[in-house]
């Protein structure tokens, strides 16, 4: 008998990526991650995470809600650091508007994600 390569599949890691970043190598791209958590039936949250410390995270969450019309908060948590919070799915107003201020210089720095 021959023996047949057999390909076994292997479960796929969706945060494998985010992971590989994580590990410290010395010309990773510092990025931010738009991303959106649901709440309860309709209701979500979108999440800011990865801006640089020297941004004032209190003047750019005032701007945030002035443009578009939501309530929002600066939440700090243990393993990400500070975190915006912004009622509603606003993850493209979100990236258009740190490129039009001047915040992030580059679209590719900005991953957005959610279903």
């Amino acid at each position: 008998m021959s023996e047949i390569d057999i390909q076994i599949p292997t479960a796929f890691d969706p945060f494998a990526e985010a992971n590989a970043e994580n590990s410290g190598a010395a010309g990773s791209k510092e990025y931010v991650h738009i991303r959106i958590q649901q709440r309860n039936g309709r209701k979500s949250l979108t999440t800011v995470q990865g801006l640089k410390k020297e941004f004032s995270y209190n003047k750019i969450l005032k701007d945030l809600k002035k443009e578009f019309c939501c309530n929002g908060t600066v939440v700090q948590d243990p393993q990400l650091g500070k975190v915006i919070q912004l009622q509603g799915d606003q993850r493209k107003n979100v990236s258009t508007f740190l490129i039009q201020a001047g915040i992030i210089m580059k679209k590719e720095h900005i991953k957005i994600h959610g279903f």
